[in-house]
């Protein structure tokens, strides 16, 4: 069964409706690139979902050991190159200020973050940078 359906709405923009909820994606090119910038780029979707899976398997395993995450933060930035026009860097910044965690909860954090299946998907070419920004 399909994931999604995408339909091209012209001006560079698309709507993808994700088949089993329903819910709606609108991209649009980003200004560097001929678009309005409007909405999420398709690059900028592939750098978020990085952050949003990287949370995801990290809330999985927080729930398997007892680790409070709830409202914890982050920050993804997005490198692109020119020559020719891709990806490059993908920074994932996790603020976890205002939360205490042992050296194992730590571990099991980090461990969680690198090891989600979109960072697992990427080309090795593409950069990860992952940043746990830990209250000490």
């Amino acid at each position: 069964m399909s994931t999604s359906k995408i339909i091209y709405k012209g001006n560079l923009r698309t709507e993808a409706v994700h088949l089993k909820s329903n819910a709606i994606i609108i991209t649009d090119a980003p200004t560097d690139n001929k678009g309005k910038g409007e909405a999420f780029s398709p690059t900028d979707m592939v750098a978020t979902a990085l952050g949003s899976c990287m949370l995801t398997i990290i809330g999985i395993k927080s729930e398997e050991h007892n680790i409070d995450i709830e409202n914890i933060k982050m920050n993804i930035t997005k490198v692109m190159s020119a020559a020719p026009r891709k990806i490059s860097e993908i920074i994932v910044e996790f603020d976890f200020l205002g939360k205490s965690y042992t050296n194992k909860e730590k571990i099991i954090i980090e461990k969680s973050a690198k090891s989600c299946p979109v960072a697992l998907s990427l080309d090795p070419e593409l950069k990860q940078t992952v940043l746990f920004n830990f209250k000490d």
